[in-house]
């Protein structure tokens, strides 16, 4: 597995990081706990370091899951959680007020079973709370040793400006993919510029990309993937079936699946430091982290450019 660096942070992570979402069993259908950590664990064995969580992912029991799977093995890995976005029932509540980011840090810890948490990042912008009074609790946080670097998620660059005149910045977490590239007019190329180093998280689209999906599917219950990702649904998806038809040949040609090649893609972008990959079993695992390893040719590349301009053509 290729080792990143991530920005001017001094962490070093792998290009393809574990995405733990599924694992909170509220949004991807039910995943056994036990099969979680078997997971996370087979990941770690093929070589990803970054592990990435969140409170809002099952009220905490993604974070509790990746606790226990790293029991005994914390020098393994980079773990990266979030703050400021948690479940309130159905809800989803954004709250970063200082008492707050001191409750849910401490919660963190204690879900993880850890003294210092690696990567605190923002989860969303809390249009409540002036972000430079949120700052300055977390500065506290850190002073007090509590996690080692900042992070921020689906922020703006006036928004990281705002964090870079108070804090260092380690990393910006966007949804980025194929499918999903907004980032690479203003976002990427300031990241690059400052030494922000990238997470990209929807590398496969809710699975999408991986090419095994021929009919807009019917999702299990409790499976509502659908509800973030808005790709299952016409007339996106027949333009996403095109430019699948371009990733499925190089991936022939290459004797790799198709998600390898999406994957490759992502991770191959300049500035961007690692792609967070989903994974509900261990052979998923083993694959997402098989696919740190591919690198794409030019030629390839271009094929995939024009499959995007098509994709995008087929939009206007």
């Amino acid at each position: 597995m290729k080792l990143r660096n991530l920005g001017n942070s001094g962490l070093q992570v792998s290009a393809v990081g574990l995405g733990t979402w599924a694992m909170g069993n509220d949004f991807f259908g039910q995943v056994d706990d036990r099969q979680s950590i078997e997971t996370i664990q087979t990941a770690i064995d093929n070589g990803v370091t970054l592990l990435d969580t969140a409170p809002a992912y099952g009220s905490g029991h993604s974070e509790e899951v990746v606790g226990r799977a790293i029991a005994g093995r914390r020098d393994q890995v980079i773990v990266a959680t979030k703050v400021g976005t948690f479940r309130r029932g159905d809800r989803f509540v954004r709250d970063l007020k200082p008492a707050s980011i001191r409750k849910q840090l401490e919660d963190s810890l204690r879900r993880l079973n850890l003294d210092v948490i690696d990567l605190y990042q923002i989860h969303w912008p809390d249009p409540d709370t002036p972000l430079e009074e949120s700052l300055g609790e977390l500065a506290r946080l850190k002073e007090e040793g509590k996690y080692r670097h900042l992070g921020v998620s689906n922020f703006s660059v006036e928004q990281m400006e705002t964090v870079r005149q108070h804090m260092e910045l380690a990393s910006l977490q966007p949804h980025f993919s194929l499918l999903e590239r907004r980032i690479e007019s203003e976002i990427l190329p300031f990241c690059r510029n400052q030494g922000i180093g990238v997470l990209g998280y929807g590398t496969l689209a809710g699975g999408l990309l991986t090419g095994k999906f021929r009919e807009i599917p019917t999702f299990s219950e409790g499976d509502t993937r659908y509800q973030f990702y808005d790709f299952f649904r016409e007339p996106i998806w027949t333009r996403v079936q095109k430019l699948l038809d371009v990733l499925r040949r190089i991936a022939e040609e290459r004797g790799v699946p198709v998600s390898h090649v999406a994957t490759a893609w992502a991770f191959q972008q300049e500035g961007v430091s690692c792609v967070l990959v989903g994974a509900k079993n261990r052979d998923q695992a083993i694959s997402n982290a098989a696919a740190g390893n591919l690198e794409l040719d030019a030629n390839e590349l271009s094929q995939i450019r024009q499959g995007i301009d098509s994709f995008l053509a087929a939009a206007r």
